[in-house]
C-alpha cells in the first residue's frame, strides 16, 4: 500500500513538474546563444525593364503544347544555324548598365537576320547566363533569337524553345519538349531531327500564316 502511495505521488510530480521543464528547454533553445543561424537566401538578378522582352514568353511549368512553331518564328529578329567561336563577359560600365556576356557566332546557314559565312556576335544579359542559358565554344546550333532591345541585348525566344543542337551531320535535333510543341505543324510535327532547309521551309509556313 505503501509502495502505491509513493508511485502515485511519484505520477503527479512528473506531471505537475514537465511543462515547466519544456518551457524552460523552449526559452534555452530561443535565447541568442542557441539560435539557428541561416544561410542568406540567394535570389535570382532582376531583369532591367529593357530586357523583360528577352525573358522567355511563358513561366516555368507551362505546358509544352501551349508554345507553337509560328508564336517562336514570328517573334524571332534573327534565326541561323552556327558554331560558337567565342564568349567574352563585359562588366558594367557607365556606358553599359548590366552584365553581359557577348556570343559570336560562326553563321552557317542563315533564314533570317543573318549572312551565311559571317561572324555574328550577340550580347546577351548575365542573369540568362546564369539562369542556365549558356553556350560553349565549339557548339553548334540552331536559334531564334529576339530582336535586340535599347541596350542592344537579345536571347532564345521563349528560352529553350527557341534553341536546337546541330549533329555531326548538320542535321537539326528536337528535343522531347520541341516534339510535344511543334507535332501539329506541317513540316517538322513527329520529326526528331531534320534538315536546316525544312526548318527553313516550316519559318516560311508560320510567317504567312494569319
Amino acid at each position: 500500500m505503501h509502495g502505491r502511495s509513493c508511485r502515485c505521488l511519484l505520477a503527479v510530480l512528473i506531471l505537475t513538474l514537465a511543462p515547466a521543464v519544456v518551457q524552460g528547454q523552449l526559452g534555452r533553445a530561443d535565447s541568442p546563444e542557441f539560435a539557428v543561424h541561416r544561410l542568406p537566401e540567394l535570389s535570382q538578378p532582376t531583369a532591367p525593364n529593357e530586357l523583360r522582352q528577352h525573358l522567355p514568353i511563358t513561366p516555368p511549368g507551362t505546358p509544352p503544347g501551349t508554345i507553337g512553331f509560328p508564336m517562336i518564328a514570328r517573334a524571332a529578329g534573327a534565326i541561323f544555324s552556327g558554331t560558337v567561336v567565342s564568349i567574352t563577359r563585359h562588366p558594367a560600365t557607365q556606358g553599359q548598365a548590366v552584365e553581359t556576356v557577348a556570343i559570336t557566332f560562326h553563321i552557317e546557314n542563315a533564314i533570317r537576320g543573318a549572312t551565311p559565312g559571317e561572324s555574328l556576335t550577340i550580347s546577351q544579359w548575365i542573369g540568362l547566363w546564369s539562369g542556365g542559358q549558356r553556350y560553349r565554344v565549339g557548339e553548334r546550333v540552331l536559334l531564334f533569337l529576339y530582336p535586340p532591345s535599347k541596350l542592344g541585348l537579345t536571347s532564345c525566344v521563349a528560352g529553350g524553345m527557341g534553341r536546337f543542337t546541330i549533329d555531326p551531320w548538320g542535321r537539326v535535333l528536337l528535343s522531347a519538349q520541341h516534339l510535344s510543341a511543334f507535332r501539329g505543324d506541317p513540316v517538322l510535327g513527329g520529326k526528331s531531327r531534320v534538315r536546316v532547309s525544312d526548318f527553313a521551309l516550316a519559318v516560311r509556313r508560320a510567317s504567312e500564316e494569319e
